[in-house]
């Protein structure tokens, strides 16, 4: 103990050092004991332990979804991701029926968010989470358009809960630059809410449980209300004179009608019911934009990622499984 100070008992030592190390820690620290009962002193000990990451500040500064879309697509749209979907497919083909017919979630869409996310596993991420949270929470970019260090810090408080309940080593776990963790990469809030232990064996593991893991990812989708067999996007054509100021840029929640974008110049399939509720997506090509009506499902996966790179690239992934599956 005297190693840190001669004078001070370690507890307090710490929380000086977390002030200095982390702004806003005390306050932070004292919400987690006021308003969760967590142990001051464990919780400082925690947050003197994170890191702060100048990394994971770059990293948040240019994310893949800021790209155009030829350029993300790439990315996640690739043989190998294929291929190795198909794989997880065959290799849980049991599992991955159950769990779908469980929560009412189209199974090649669970396997391709499996796949966009983490490679099916392979990519979990190498930051400690406790170090990516803290960073963000603590040291967001105060330059960026949007700051989000009050999500990052609800997102700690979030974490030091989830290993309260699953018995997590908090300064071991890795995970996104953002403090995504597991085969489908869960914020700590996301992982405490949608997280299902399904093979029952009493803990909720998205890491080495695939039962866990797929289920998981269902049961998100399921209670934003996905819509099994349900349309996720349709390819439309623009007239000349379609009114380009109903595309969609923030939230796709459908708000339009099939029709009333017919009649603005937006056309689509024509077995499409004219009164379903839908969307309208731009997406940037090599030379050109093309257009898209999308609906309820689509806005269920941007649920999970608020990109809407991210959900058309889970939904032409899922495709693409689904033919290397026969199931087109």
């Amino acid at each position: 103990m005297k190693r840190f100070c001669r004078c001070l008992p370690f507890v307090l030592w710490c929380g000086l050092a977390v002030a200095q190390s982390h702004p806003g820690a005390d306050a932070f620290v004292q919400r987690a004991v006021q308003e969760h009962g967590l142990d001051a002193g464990e919780v400082e000990a925690l947050l003197h332990d994170a890191s702060f990451k100048q990394s994971i500040v770059d990293a948040i500064s240019r994310p893949a979804e800021d790209k155009p879309w030829h350029e993300y697509r790439p990315i996640f749209l690739n043989q190998e991701r294929i291929d190795e979907g198909v794989e997880f497919w065959r290799s849980n083909k049991e599992l991955i029926k159950q769990v779908s017919g469980r929560f009412g979630v189209d199974p090649h869409v669970i396997v391709a968010i499996i796949g966009v996310e983490t490679l099916y596993g392979r990519i979990t991420g190498s930051y400690r989470v406790i170090d990516a949270l803290a960073t963000l929470g603590f040291h967001y970019p105060q330059d960026m358009a949007r700051d989000r260090s009050d999500f990052f810090a609800e997102e700690l408080m979030h974490y030091l809960l989830l290993g309260r309940e699953e018995g997590l080593p908090l300064q071991e776990v890795t995970g996104s630059y953002a403090g995504a963790m597991g085969m489908g990469q869960f914020m700590p809030s996301s992982y405490r809410e949608y997280a299902v232990d399904f093979d029952e064996d009493g803990s909720r593991d998205l890491w080495r449980s695939a039962p866990d893991v797929v289920a998981s990812v269902a049961n998100y989708l399921h209670r934003y209300g996905w819509e099994p067999g349900g349309p996720v996007v349709r390819r439309a054509i623009a007239s000349s004179s379609a009114d380009f100021s109903l595309v969609e840029t923030g939230n796709f929640s459908p708000t339009h009608t099939v029709l009333e974008l017919h009649e603005k110049g937006f056309k689509s399939s024509p077995d499409l019911a004219t009164d379903r509720k839908t969307a309208l997506l731009k997406l940037e090509e090599a030379e050109r934009a093309t257009y898209w009506l999308t609906f309820k499902n689509f806005y269920v996966i941007t649920r999970y990622n608020r990109s809407p790179l991210y959900a058309m690239a889970v939904y032409q992934l899922s495709e693409e499984i689904r033919k290397g599956m026969g199931e087109a």
